[in-house]
Formats: structure tokens, C-alpha cells, sequence
């Protein structure tokens, strides 16, 4: 099975990444694909988005980092979270962040979650990561271990500077730990029909358009994703014809159209 691993980064929070993470892996497993989400945040938000209770869990992505640190067979499937909405979770907790500090010390530390995630790779279509807002180890290894990065950018102010960051934490990753990962494009999040909102679209689409995807799907501000993650559900079942729901269908199909067009260029280009 072709799999492409796919991380949601933005060091700062409060832009969607869990909502995101969690109503794009439903939405393509709506679409007749296998999909993973891993929760790479301590704070296990995409862990309790999909109705799990992160300090009760006995075995989390800190569990088969350790394993693998050590050598030690986790099992294909040993600690996958299987969810009702037809996808599989890897989970997160508060353990996550007294393991970055472990990392410090740690043999080819960068390289550890992509290790993790060759073992699985195989039983799935598209493995979703919900990163931390940080750009620490943690999210250096989202970075090294995908294939592309979705970036959403809320729209309640302008992210100038801390879209410069994430870009250059990103070109740095592909220079000296993954040549292959690519930008999968800015996603806007959280948008309210406000001159502000509008402001901030069309300062990024002036400053970056020419050069990165920009969705067309936009992801509006809505109280319903809200009551929908705290039920453990996606939008879709909470409430389908919500515009939230809608926001996010077009958001999968843009994700699996840009993997179509990409594979056949590779064919074009291959057949040259």
C-alpha cells in the first residue's frame, strides 16, 4: 500500500491542527481510505477530540518510541486506537513531554518517529500527524518522519513572523533530514466573514501565494466543531450539513486530488 504521511505544523496553537487532523483523516476515511492519525502533542487534544481519555491510556507513540529505541518489537497493531468513524489513532499524553527531554541525550533523535512510523506504513493509505505548537525536537521528528506539511493559518491575526519560522524550520529539515518533504499547502482555519479575516487572507496570499499551494477550502469559525470533538465525534457525524462538514469534504478531495496529479507527473516525468 502507498502511503503518505502528512503533517499538520504550526508553532503557534489555537489554529485547528487536532480539528484539522482529526476531520481530514474522517473525511478521507470517508472516501474508502485506511488512515492513521498519530497524536504527537502532549496535551493529546487529537487523542481526546476522538472521545479517548488520554491519562487513562496504557500504551501511547511514547510506548513505541521507547521499543523502538530499544530494539524491541511493539507488534504492527499493539496500542492502535480503533475509532467508530473507520480510522486508527496512535495516542498521545502528558508522557510525551517528559520524553522530549529523554530525547536530548539520544542517538539520531531527529530520525526516531520516522523510524516508528516505517513499521506501520504499510497498512495504510495516509497517516495523519498532529503535532505540538512548538519547533522543538518533537516537531523536527514530524517534520523528518512525512512526506508533506499542511500548514493551517488562523485568520484572527496576522501570522507574518511566525510563518517565516515554520517555513525556515522546514527548508532546514530538507536540507540536512528529509530532501523529499514538500509543502502540502496553507490551510486558512478558524475564518469569520471580518475585514480582519480578510486582511490576514490576503496578506498571505500577497506574501507566499506565488509560491506554496494555498487551499481553496477554507475552514470557518464554528461552535458546533467544538461540541462535536466533545462528544469524541467528527463534524461529519455531529452534524453533516454544517458548514464546518462541508469545509472539510472539499478539503479532502483538494488533499487527494493534488496525491492524483502528483503520481502522474511522476508517470509523465518517468516516461520521458
Amino acid at each position: 500500500m502507498n502511503c503518505k504521511v502528512i503533517s499538520i505544523n504550526n508553532q503557534k496553537g489555537g489554529v485547528a491542527k487536532s480539528t484539522t487532523a482529526v476531520n481530514l483523516a474522517i473525511g478521507l476515511a470517508k472516501q474508502g481510505e485506511k488512515v492513521c492519525v498519530v497524536d504527537f502533542d502532549p496535551q493529546g487534544s487529537a487523542t481526546q477530540l476522538l472521545g479517548f481519555v488520554p491519562d487513562e491510556l496504557e500504551f501511547t507513540i511514547v510506548d513505541r518510541m521507547r521499543d523502538y529505541l530499544g530494539d524491541i518489537d511493539s507488534g504492527l497493531e499493539n496500542g492502535i486506537l480503533r475509532h467508530a468513524e473507520g480510522i486508527d489513532l496512535i495516542p498521545a499524553n502528558i508522557d510525551l513531554s517528559n520524553f522530549e527531554v529523554e530525547l536530548i541525550n539520544a542517538m539520531n533523535r531527529e530520525n526516531l518517529l520516522r523510524g516508528v512510523l516505517g513499521n506501520i506504513r504499510p497498512l495504510y493509505n495516509y497517516i495523519l500527524i498532529d503535532t505540538l505548537p512548538s519547533l522543538g525536537v518533537l516537531s523536527i521528528n514530524a517534520l523528518t518522519a512525512c512526506d508533506s506539511v499542511i500548514i493551517p493559518v488562523q485568520t484572527h491575526q496576522l501570522p507574518a513572523k511566525g510563518l517565516e519560522q515554520l517555513l525556515s524550520s522546514i527548508y532546514k529539515v530538507k536540507r540536512q533530514l528529509n530532501p523529499s518533504i514538500e509543502i502540502e499547502g496553507i490551510l486558512y482555519t478558524l475564518v469569520t466573514k471580518t475585514k480582519m479575516a480578510q486582511k490576514v487572507m490576503d496578506s498571505v496570499n500577497f506574501a507566499y501565494g506565488n509560491h506554496y499551494h494555498i487551499f481553496e477550502s477554507t475552514i470557518p469559525y464554528s461552535i458546533k466543531a467544538v461540541e462535536a470533538g466533545s462528544e469524541g465525534k467528527s463534524i461529519y457525524a455531529f452534524q453533516k450539513d454544517n458548514a464546518v462538514s462541508k469545509a472539510y469534504e472539499n478539503l479532502v478531495m483538494e488533499v487527494q486530488n493534488g496525491r492524483e496529479k502528483a503520481r502522474f507527473d511522476t508517470i509523465k516525468d518517468a516516461e520521458r
